[in-house]
């Protein structure tokens, strides 16, 4: 369902807005192991930087139809140097999907990962992650 511009789902008496979702979505993704942070790209904080009100940064939240409850969640994240690429989205597909399904009722069809960057570090203040022990290609620990 449309309302002013925002896409709605309603389960019940619940109604959800995209951006509410994506939170889920986010909060689930900077959680799993090897994620730094969220990309919100260029023109997510060029709208930020102008005042404009952007819905869940770093993730895309895609109704499959009018009437439907099935979402399409796309993450877009960056990985911490010295994790496996693929494992790291897998453990994201998996997170997002369970937290969103078990928090808001919706039937996830698919969780899309697009890995944007490897950072040796994270990213201060961006995720909550920052702290995790990170181990690089020499099996080194570093805190």
């Amino acid at each position: 369902m449309d309302h002013h511009g925002r896409t709605y789902s309603i389960k019940g008496e619940r109604a959800m807005s995209r951006g509410f979702i994506a939170q889920y979505a986010a909060k689930a993704a900077v959680h799993t192991e090897g994620v730094s942070s969220l990309n919100t790209g260029i023109v997510t904080s060029i709208k930020e930087a102008i005042g404009l009100e952007h819905e869940g940064r770093g993730v895309r939240v895609v109704f499959r139809g009018d009437d439907s409850d099935d979402v399409i969640i796309t993450v877009y994240i960056d990985v911490l140097f010295g994790f496996v690429m693929p494992e790291v989205a897998w453990a994201v597909q998996e997170r997002v999907k369970k937290d969103v399904e078990r928090y808001t009722g919706l039937n996830v069809d698919a969780v899309n990962v697009h890995v944007m960057r490897v950072l040796e570090e994270a990213i201060d203040g961006e995720s909550s992650d920052a702290e995790k022990t990170v181990r690089n290609l020499t099996g080194e620990v570093r805190q």
